[in-house]
């Protein structure tokens, strides 16, 4: 019985067999992608991590209840999966880790994770964290204004959550019932401070009441209670209901970045008992319980990936860095 119950959740969505074996591909792409990175990094390749480990769920079951060929994305720095959902390579990421001239984010510029791809309608993030908020609500604004069929989704951590940029975003949102979809990743820890310590309330959804739109918090490391939840979002919008506030329940498996020491503010203990809710395994065991996942693809899936990773990597290893001369272009006029 418990079986045929777990059968029909995704069947119950909407949801195509194909469609969530092509959820958990691209969150084990998103995994074995950030991993590799870890690896380089350590090695002296490259200069900087900023992980999704542990958000892939949140991330990919939240861009699939988008529409890849009308709505825009304003990520923030974690989202491989969001990207990867929309049209960004394995090897467009690694060119933006190894900062080359053909990045596609910012040619070598930035840091990665300032993630920007216009023929994908992903909107490039500032360096000061939650400024992608307000571009959100003015790209909903603009859509509504130019007779636009389009719904804005954009990404913050629980930490951003305070910042003022948040709450103005949200409040002008709320008053112009525009198609914004603001998904919290709450992963507990802003680089080293617990949640408890950032909110007087129990949830990051609870404020969405003060700004006259539905919250909810939901499991991030189920992808298909964040898809149902963000479908109902985007159909809101749509019908012109205005904005919602989706905060989704994880846990940062790494570090805050590659220059971080989690050590000093969190034990191994409580690293390690998270990982037992890791949403690739738990995903995975999904499908298999299902019958959609059998050992043999889930190697031939891996293998595929792996190769995908290591093509990525060699081809942005070996690519060319820009030239020094083009720091100075798109600064002024030409």
């Amino acid at each position: 019985m418990a079986e045929n119950i777990k059968a029909k959740r995704h069947d119950e969505l909407g949801l195509s067999d194909e469609k969530v074996l092509e959820m958990y591909r691209t969150m084990l792409l998103a995994r074995k992608i950030d991993e590799r990175m870890w690896l380089l990094n350590r090695a002296g390749k490259i200069p900087f991590v900023i992980s999704c480990q542990g958000q892939e769920a949140a991330q990919v079951g939240a861009s699939f209840a988008l529409d890849r060929e009308k709505d825009y994305v304003l990520p923030y720095y974690r989202d491989m999966g969001v990207v990867l959902t929309f049209g960004m390579t394995a090897k467009d990421l690694m060119l933006s880790a190894f900062a080359k001239a053909e990045d596609p984010n910012s040619g070598g510029r930035q840091m990665p994770g300032h993630f920007g791809q216009k023929k994908n309608r992903i909107v490039t993030g500032s360096s000061p964290v939650t400024t992608q908020v307000p571009h959100a609500v003015g790209i909903a604004l603009a859509g509504r204004m130019d007779g636009q069929d389009l719904v804005t989704f954009v990404t913050f951590g629980e930490g951003s959550s305070n910042q003022g940029d948040f709450h103005e975003g949200a409040n002008f949102a709320g008053v112009h019932k525009l198609p914004v979809i603001f998904m919290c990743e709450n992963n507990k820890y802003a680089i080293s401070v617990p949640i408890e310590k950032q909110l007087a309330c129990k949830n990051v959804s609870d404020r969405a009441i003060g700004y006259g739109m539905p919250g909810y918090t939901v499991d991030g490391n189920d992808p298909l209670e964040v898809y149902k939840v963000v479908k109902e979002a985007v159909e809101r919008g749509r019908r012109g209901e205005g904005p919602t506030l989706i905060e989704t329940i994880s846990y940062r498996l790494t570090a805050h970045s590659s220059d971080d020491d989690d050590r000093a503010y969190r034990s191994r203990e409580e690293v390690e008992e998270a990982k037992k809710k890791d949403p690739v395994y738990t995903f995975g065991l999904y499908l298999k319980e299902t019958g959609l996942l059998t050992d043999e693809l889930e190697k031939q899936i891996t293998d595929d990936i792996m190769q995908i990773v290591n093509e990525a990597t060699d081809y942005a290893e070996k690519a060319p860095y820009a030239e020094p001369e083009s720091a100075l272009k798109h600064v002024y006029a030409e």
